[in-house]
């Protein structure tokens, strides 16, 4: 009971992580609905044709990343609160990476070049492909796999959380050419996968440590 106790008062830390990782283009995402709805011009301004599918981006990640980061809450797992708030996740997730791949294709090309073109591409769809995967497993309750493809999922969400930290340092040491900006943004995706993984092979491990032996 004390080691659960323990693993569960150590995990607290990680939602608040989280959404201190997402904090950066929640706030941005944010300021840019305000000036949207009219308010004062404080970001570089957009020449995008439409702006339904940014303002659906904007609020599916706010809702995605806030409420993603509290599924890695052990006490909140125990609760209904867990799978009401998946059922939101379910919606707000594949409205993320569609509305990102409208954009991707759609709106004018920035900074990055073809390359960022096709990672955008690839992590938007990749994060699509692993919230199916995730429902067709809870749906066949095989919550193990579950948990992998949503953590998966919800690692390629943040992967504008770590950007901030990968084009922050990398401009400063590599310059801003087009390359660098889409490998340092690729860079930010990988990173969020590799720490994901190791997420999930570490609660893959601990698993089996939890079998109850009957007591004679």
């Amino acid at each position: 009971m004390r080691r659960q106790a323990g693993r569960r008062s150590g995990s607290s830390w990680v939602p608040a992580s989280l959404v201190a990782l997402g904090l950066v283009p929640i706030v941005a995402g944010s300021v840019r609905l305000v000036e949207l709805a009219g308010g004062p011009q404080v970001l570089p301004a957009r020449s995008d044709p439409s702006s339904v599918p940014l303002i659906v981006h904007i609020v599916s990640v706010i809702v995605y990343a806030v409420l993603g980061a509290f599924q890695f809450s052990a006490r909140l797992r125990m609760t209904g609160w867990h799978r009401n708030a998946g059922r939101m996740l379910v919606v707000a997730g594949p409205a993320v990476a569609l509305s990102a791949i409208w954009m991707t294709l759609f709106y004018p090309r920035t900074e990055g070049g073809d390359l960022l073109y096709l990672f955008r591409l690839q992590a938007a769809s990749g994060m699509l492909a692993s919230i199916v995967l995730g429902v067709m497993a809870i749906r066949r309750r095989d919550i193990v796999r579950h948990r992998a493809w949503m953590i998966r999922a919800y690692a390629i969400a943040l992967g504008a959380g770590t950007q901030v930290f990968t084009l922050g340092f990398g401009k400063a040491i590599i310059g801003s050419s087009d390359l660098s900006i889409a490998l340092l943004q690729g860079a930010a995706w990988v990173i969020n996968l590799a720490v994901a993984e190791l997420f999930i092979r570490r609660r893959s491990v601990r698993r089996p440590a939890r079998t109850v032996v009957p007591v004679r």
